[in-house]
């Protein structure tokens, strides 16, 4: 299988406008899909990703187990896949891990093969238990969750031994320093007396939350959630190996509240009754999804004995009953920053969990730099590397932190709902019909439809692809407005008869239904549209811009962007480019960073040390408030126009 010729020319493309450094270049895939499937057996999964991510990556950001414990730098030879269809280049570090006759036959190391192309690959079965957890974005951490099990034998009492049971079983609990949690006193003389006094003990942090008869130090389980506006996730954790054994993820259902945390917000305060709604409406979502992960991999509900959930200070404070009033007007004020101990049933989980599970809330920087991304943080690892970085989660609210390997300072941009779909003549959200890649040549228009069936509309990677191609090949002008009709027959014949109107406003079509269909029924680009994407990208640029003034850094000098989020996961680094989104820099120091804000939260269920660590963010980073900058109208304006 090798690169077309069109493939050659748009990388070569891409190293002349800088976007390729020589050395770094990919091939690119071979479908001109711009992004590249990987089919995970005996899994299942088929999952896409952008080109140059590594097989591991891509795998631990969909759940999918492959061992490791070098945290995907080739030097622990764990992480062995096999190449069923499709072919990546040998390495020296393959050489020295497989035989010659592996080789032929498709061994490689996960961490080393980049997804330049499709490929079908077999996982083997994890051999070992692993004492480390690589999750996030290559990140290791040591598992030492909070949650502890002690299987012990006790002595019955006797007339000559009438010490209590509590001292009898904590007396037995040498290496751990435990406090009662009346649920398990209730329950400890039933249940010692039931099993002969051979019962397993569950500490959470210091709390003995449980006893249980015999020995079930094998099945602790624990549940990460993503809090997003949209869209919620959550992780089934198995705690004793740090692997996750189910994922689920469904629509936020406050979405007939609004759709973003403005009119959530707006909805508690035009009706009192609105925020035990919204409340009842989020913890749902979350019970649900319990409900289904449990299910899914054979756990029972009194095997869940924490959850972590990470969302942005709106949904977080909806979801605990917190009027959000405060958050939504000058000078967006918290009730909180951090959280104190909660409960499962503090986030409405009831009996989909252990009752008495505890819950962690990951805190918040300000009313707009919320949970999440301190999640995305401790995923990431910003606090850790002396590199200069950039972390924007793309969305209707933007937030972006930077670091130059010392300070970290971060911020919120109001990027508006362009990037949802919202606003958007044809908008919508990434779902079945949206397109979400659009490549143009000089007489044709090639389209990435999710589902792979007829356009039905535009989603937010597909907007700025879209704008991107546009920019590119000259019909749209560096301020964003369509040439002129005239110029753009003499430039792109083949083109020109997708360049119309509607009304007085100019459009672009990017699919007909049938070759006589009027432009009202065919899914298009209108000049508006790429004022609504200028507005957002302006917004978020201006950012940036500002933060890294504060830190005393050009943006040449960034070494690594991740984008982060559903919507990072999916936008061509090339096109974020193009349009300013990020700056101009080698495609390959732009990282999808996957769902980061998911990622920090099973970080902090496998590792008391890592939520250390989160805790720890609220003193070490910056929260810069860009609406008190007296030169953000300025800088917003300056950055409107296309780079050049």
């Amino acid at each position: 299988m090798t690169a077309t010729d069109d493939d050659r020319r748009s990388v070569e493309a891409l190293r002349r406008e800088g976007l390729i450094e020589p050395h770094e270049a990919h091939e690119a895939t071979h479908d001109g899909s711009g992004r590249v499937l990987l089919s995970f057996a005996p899994a299942g999964r088929d999952v896409r990703v952008p080109p140059g991510v590594s097989v591991f990556d891509a795998a631990s950001w969909n759940g999918i187990a492959i061992d490791s414990t070098c945290g995907g730098h080739g030097t622990c030879r764990k992480c062995k896949v096999q190449l069923t269809s499709g072919t990546s280049p040998i390495t020296r570090h393959d050489v020295r891990t497989f035989s010659q006759t592996e080789l032929a036959d498709g061994w490689r190391l996960a961490c080393l093969v980049k997804a330049t192309r499709d490929l079908a690959l077999t996982v083997p079965p994890l051999v070992t238990r692993p004492k480390a957890s690589t999750v996030g974005v290559g990140r290791q951490v040591i598992l030492r969750p909070n949650v502890q099990k002690r299987y012990v034998e006790l002595d019955e009492p006797s007339l000559s031994d009438q010490r209590t049971d509590y001292e009898r079983l904590t007396g037995a609990l040498d290496d751990l320093d435990v406090r009662p949690d009346l649920h398990a006193l209730r329950r400890l003389p039933t249940v010692l007396r039931a099993s002969d006094f051979k019962v397993t003990a569950v500490v959470v942090d210091e709390d003995l939350i449980d006893v249980e008869p015999g020995d079930t130090t094998g099945r602790r389980f624990a549940v990460a959630f993503d809090l997003g506006t949209t869209t919620v996730v959550a992780t089934l954790l198995d705690l004793d190996t740090g692997t996750p054994v189910a994922v689920a993820s469904m629509l936020n259902r406050q979405q007939p509240f609004g759709g973003d945390v403005i009119t959530r917000i707006s909805a508690t305060m035009m009706d009192p009754a609105a925020l035990g709604r919204l409340q009842e409406l989020a913890q749902s979502t979350l019970r649900d999804l319990v409900l289904e992960v449990c299910a899914e991999g054979g756990v029972q509900a009194g095997e869940v004995y924490e959850v972590a959930l990470g969302g942005n200070a709106t949904m977080t404070a909806l979801l605990l009953g917190i009027d959000p009033e405060p958050l939504g007007v000058a000078p967006f004020i918290q009730s909180s920053a951090d959280w104190p101990v909660l409960l499962g049933s503090d986030l409405g989980l009831g009996e989909a969990v252990h009752p008495r599970a505890r819950a962690y809330v990951f805190p918040a920087l300000g009313a707009y730099v919320g949970g999440d991304i301190v999640a995305g943080m401790l995923a990431s690892g910003i606090d850790r590397d002396k590199r200069v970085r950039l972390f924007i989660d793309v969305g209707t609210n933007c937030e972006i932190v930077a670091t130059d390997g010392e300070r970290i300072v971060a911020t919120a941009a109001p990027a508006g709902p362009a990037f949802e779909g919202g606003a958007i003549r044809c908008g919508m959200r990434a779902a079945e019909g949206a397109v979400e890649v659009v490549k143009l040549s000089d007489d044709d228009v090639t389209l990435g439809v999710i589902g792979d069936v007829d356009p039905v509309g535009i989603c937010g990677s597909g907007l700025v692809d879209a704008v991107a191609e546009l920019a590119r090949v000259g019909l749209l002008d560096a301020t964003g407005r369509f040439i002129p009709q005239e110029e753009a027959a003499a430039r792109h014949t083949g083109l020109v008869d997708r360049l119309t109107a509607m009304g007085e406003e100019r459009v672009f079509i990017l699919h007909r239904p049938s070759p006589d269909a009027e432009p009202s029924e065919c899914v298009y680009l209108s000049q508006r549209d790429v004022r609504e994407l200028q507005f957002a990208k302006a917004a978020i640029s201006t950012g940036w811009t500002l933060l890294l003034e504060e830190l005393g850094v050009e943006a040449r000098e960034v070494q690594q962007v991740l984008l982060a989020g559903s919507f990072g996961s999916y936008l061509s680094p090339a096109s974020a480019i193009r349009v300013g989104l990020v700056p101009k820099l080698s495609v390959l120091r732009i990282v999808s960073a996957g769902n980061v804000a998911g990622e920090g939260a099973k970080m902090a269920l496998l590792s008391a040390r890592e939520r250390a660590g989160a805790q720890a963010l609220l003193t070490e980073v910056t929260y810069v408030e860009l609406s008190d900058r007296p030169d953000f109208n300025d800088r917003f304006v300056d950055l409107l126009a296309f780079p050049s």
